[in-house]
């Protein structure tokens, strides 16, 4: 107990207060640890996959460019000019990156063959990032519906 200028003593209360210094310390120095360590782990390839249940994409008059992996694993572009020309990987970044010069909001889209190697349709995948494609589509079948009798 402290005495007062009177004479008197008075009782001390407790600070119901929080020192939220140090908290605000940790938090700075998280936030620096993710924003360094973050670009470091999107090496990947960003990939929206499909869902058993697909719906049909909506498009806004712009045909899709497609990219074609049949079962032999060769490639293929199908741009609005032309039908389904064999390419190479380095052919593909050159032309998918002129074709976003000149239309930037187009569409791509990959088509693989069922038995085609995971591999291949990762090497489209990357050479598409690498041309600069933001989103890739994947092209699937939509699922037939077998109905039962009970």
């Amino acid at each position: 107990m402290n005495p007062n200028q009177n004479g008197r003593t008075t009782k001390r209360r407790p600070v119901a207060e929080i020192n939220v210094i140090p908290y605000i310390d940790v938090s700075l120095v998280l936030l620096i640890i993710f924003m360094i360590t973050t670009p470091l782990l999107q090496t990947g390839i960003e990939v929206d996959l499909p869902q058993a249940q697909t719906k049909t994409v909506q498009s806004d008059n712009t045909p899709p460019v497609v990219v074609s992996v049949d079962a032999d694993g060769q490639y293929f572009l199908n741009t609005s000019g032309t039908d389904n020309e064999a390419v190479t990987t380095d052919d593909l970044v050159i032309k998918i990156a002129a074709v976003l010069r000149h239309k930037p909001n187009v569409k791509v889209l990959v088509r693989g063959d069922s038995s085609v190697n995971y591999g291949k349709i990762v090497i489209v995948m990357a050479a598409l990032k690498q041309a600069g494609v933001p989103n890739v589509g994947l092209m699937t079948r939509p699922i037939e519906s077998h109905t039962s009798n009970l």
